[in-house]
Formats: structure tokens, C-alpha cells, sequence
């Protein structure tokens, strides 16, 4: 049987511990390089998560246990938690916002995962598809940020570009 919570559990364990081997790693200029000219870099990917973590995730699980509906996140109005920092100092500050979420995680119990809340785009959803959602997200903006830092590794390598095909980004164009 498929429990949600612990398969979820362990993936947002391990994403801030990514972010910060990705973030000590690697110069600025290469987490800050743009994959393609509307591709998010690793920083922009590690700052939306960031707001995820702040603004989006949390505040809806809390939104589901008080029994309430939540808001669209408006990132004109919340966005940007930690624009002045340097990447590691950025990679920090989401382990610890996601230090506490985990918290409010492990606070959940089975029979939480079938509330409702409105979304106001997606109309009634459940806690346990926000969880899946959040796991999800996770994942994809992590190898998004991937992707971007592989560009000029898969551009530089000469006759085995070919074996990165699915990863080249100018390749897609």
C-alpha cells in the first residue's frame, strides 16, 4: 500500500541537503546562468523554492488542518524571501524553513490526508494531493536547477555531447 507520508517524507529530507552540496560546489556565475534566455538558472529555481517554502506549502497545510481554503500565491506580493543572499547563505535559510515544515509534517496523521480546502484555481483538493504536489515540486524545480548547471559541461564535451541529447537545452531549440 502506497503511504504517502513516507514516501514524501524522505524526498524533502534530502532536497536541502541537494541545494547545499549544489550551492557550495558551484561558482555564482554558474548557478546564476540562465539555461536558455527563458530558463530559469539554479538560483531562480532555488529562490522559487525558497518561496514555495515560505509562502505556498506550509501555510496551506496549516490552511487544511484549520479547515479553511487558501489563497493563489501572488508572486508579485510574496516573493523574493532572500534575493540579497549568497547561494549558500540561500541553500541555508530553505534548510531551515524546511527543517520546520518537516516538523509540521511528521504533526500530521493518516486521516488528515482525506481534508479538503478550495483552491481557487483548482477548485476542492485534498491534503494528501497538496503533499503529492509538494513532493513533485520539489523534484522537478531540483532537476530543473540540474539541467541549467549542465549546459556548459554538455556544450564543452565535443563528440560525446551526443550521449546528453535528452539534457541539451540547445538542442531543443
Amino acid at each position: 500500500m502506497f503511504k504517502p507520508l513516507d514516501t514524501l517524507l524522505p524526498i524533502l529530507q534530502t532536497t536541502p541537503a541537494r541545494w547545499q552540496a549544489l550551492c557550495q560546489a558551484r561558482p555564482p556565475d554558474l548557478l546564476s546562468r540562465k539555461p536558455a534566455p527563458a530558463g530559469w538558472s539554479a538560483l531562480e529555481c532555488l529562490d522559487h523554492l525558497l518561496e514555495a517554502e515560505q509562502y505556498i506549502f506550509p501555510v496551506r497545510v496549516r490552511a487544511f488542518l484549520a479547515g479553511k481554503n487558501f489563497p493563489a500565491f501572488d508572486p508579485d506580493k510574496d516573493a523574493s524571501p532572500a534575493a540579497d543572499l549568497l547561494p549558500a547563505a540561500k541553500a541555508a535559510k530553505f534548510a531551515a524553513l524546511r527543517a520546520a515544515s518537516l516538523e509540521l509534517l511528521r504533526s500530521l496523521q493518516p486521516s488528515d490526508l482525506a481534508r479538503t480546502a478550495l483552491h481557487p484555481e483548482l477548485g476542492e483538493v485534498t491534503l494528501e494531493q497538496l503533499l503529492q504536489e509538494w513532493g513533485a515540486h520539489d523534484l522537478n524545480h531540483t532537476l530543473q536547477a540540474e539541467q541549467a548547471l549542465m549546459q556548459p559541461f554538455i556544450s564543452g564535451c565535443g563528440p560525446w555531447r551526443k550521449y546528453f541529447a535528452e539534457h541539451d537545452i540547445a538542442l531543443k531549440k
